[in-house]
């Protein structure tokens, strides 16, 4: 992530990441379906999980790589990742402006539910561009201020172009983590000025509701939303879309 108050976030005790997915079996497995699926039939030398907290999603990224780095500014998140991940998976300790690996020395990025402490991006993609080989493969979550309820919420108005901080009013000061939703043309407009283009896009966590969790067998909640991404991805229908992006 971007700055050291970014990360100190995520050094404090009130913050417990890992306590943060307890009940949230569903959107964990959604991003799981999104990331085989974007990956599935291909293996890479190596790989980067960017800002990926305790390892949650860098645990899923052996199967696909051959070597595995999580690169995460949060000191206690490293060590909650060195419990959780297992003994074959580097941990480095570093900002995703400013990550510490050589210019074309990475086959596979991915970066999951970090653009949404991202008001401005710039640095971070360009930095992805920077490390990826020339063939080399980004997989980008998206936090979409243009899913589908808030589009009807906005019916008439429009999807604003720039970055939405979704914190309540009492929630926004200076020295906290940003939470904002992007504009997809504009993250697309973003990575292209970093020399990426979008090859393929998924629409993830589409039955993110918990009236549904609630009411709806997990199993069959899954069912759907393997069924729903591909297709839902060209409506921008998800409050999170997974990009794949290439050089």
């Amino acid at each position: 992530m971007g700055d050291i108050k970014r990360a100190d976030f995520y050094d404090g005790p009130a913050h417990d990441y890992l306590g943060y997915w307890k009940g949230r079996d569903y959107e964990h497995a959604a991003e799981r379906i999104a990331i085989d699926r974007l990956l599935t039939g291909r293996h890479f030398a190596n790989a980067v999980d960017v800002g990926g907290g305790y390892g949650r999603i860098t645990a899923l990224l052996p199967r696909y790589a051959d070597h595995v780095t999580l690169a995460e500014p949060s000191s206690r998140q490293l060590d909650i990742a060195a419990r959780f991940l297992d003994k074959g998976i580097e941990r480095v300790q570093a900002q995703a402006a400013r990550l510490p690996f050589a210019t074309g020395s990475i086959e596979l990025v991915t970066m999951i539910r970090v653009m949404h402490h991202l008001p401005d991006p710039a640095a971070e993609l360009a930095e992805i561009a920077r490390i990826l080989t020339p063939k080399g493969t980004a997989v980008i979550e998206v936090a979409n201020l243009g899913h589908a309820r808030n589009r009807l919420r906005r019916l008439g108005r429009g999807i604003p172009t720039e970055p939405v901080d979704i914190r309540s009013p009492e929630n926004r000061h200076d020295d906290e983590i940003p939470f904002v939703n992007h504009n997809l043309d504009t993250v697309t407009r973003q990575l292209s000025e970093a020399g990426l283009r979008v090859e393929r896009s998924l629409s993830v966590s589409n039955l993110r509701s918990g009236a549904l969790k609630r009411v709806v067998p997990h199993r069959v909640l899954l069912g759907i939303e393997k069924a729903a991404q591909p297709a839902l991805a060209r409506m921008r229908f998800g409050p999170s879309i997974f990009l794949l992006v290439t050089h």
